[in-house]
């Protein structure tokens, strides 16, 4: 239900944002004034470079999380590469505050990896995520901190995962959904959109706009590859 999210939605002032910013120039974000968010998981969907990551990882940033990921205990910062959108961005918050909070992202797990290490102690031993693989190392990263009523910000969590442990990640966020967890996701995984309930928008066609799990580009050129082969190899 909507009135039980962490997060309703967001607006922003551009006039807050710097009108040199690179920000400007990327299409679907620079129309944009607001979001609503409906349910429990929203993904974010589109080509590459159309903003997807950029908008999630404001959202994270202004609700007070590290940029680079982690949760709000995580501060560090080994390059300042974000950008300035989450100065100009107000979120709408619900009535309830979540018990738990993370940033997760594929791009800079190494470093927050690194850092759990760093912020080990007697009452909270790593879990030397470096000893693993990438994929067995992240997936546990997330399980570890998915909780009920917890609020989650994931960009593109399928990059290190086989199709299989990509259908683990997706009961995970399933069943936290179903215990008052929200999720928003950046993501290209036909898997993961395949969640049931959730709602997408695709940053495609120059504006952020809904659209359904068959109208996404993940799906409709998994299904034409798997369908197509061939013919597809061919052209």
């Amino acid at each position: 239900m909507k009135g039980s999210l962490f997060v309703n939605g967001l607006t922003i002032d551009w006039n807050k944002v710097d009108p040199d910013s690179y920000l400007h120039r990327i299409t679907a974000l620079s129309g944009m004034e607001s979001l609503s968010f409906e349910a429990p998981v929203t993904f974010f969907v589109g080509e590459n470079g159309t903003g997807k990551s950029t908008l999630l990882e404001a959202i994270a940033a202004a609700y007070g999380l590290n940029p680079e990921g982690g949760s709000r205990d995580f501060r560090f910062s080994t390059r300042e590469t974000h950008s300035s959108l989450y100065k100009g961005m107000v979120l709408k918050k619900g009535y309830r505050s979540p018990r738990d909070n993370f940033f997760l992202r594929a791009e800079s797990f190494y470093n927050v990896a690194t850092k759990e290490e760093d912020y080990a102690d007697a009452n909270h031993p790593s879990q030397r995520y470096h000893e693993r693989s990438h994929g067995e190392s992240f997936l546990a990263l997330a399980q570890r901190h998915l909780r009920p009523n917890g609020l989650y910000f994931l960009d593109e969590p399928e990059a290190a995962l086989s199709p299989q442990r990509q259908l683990t990640l997706l009961m995970e966020i399933y069943e936290c959904a179903r215990q008052e967890s929200q999720f928003i996701i950046v993501t290209h995984s036909p898997i993961l959109l395949g969640l049931p309930g959730a709602e997408i928008w695709t940053f495609d066609d120059g504006q952020v706009h809904p659209c359904s799990y068959e109208e996404t580009d993940s799906f409709q050129v998994t299904e034409m590859f798997i369908n197509s082969r061939e013919h597809l190899l061919k052209r």
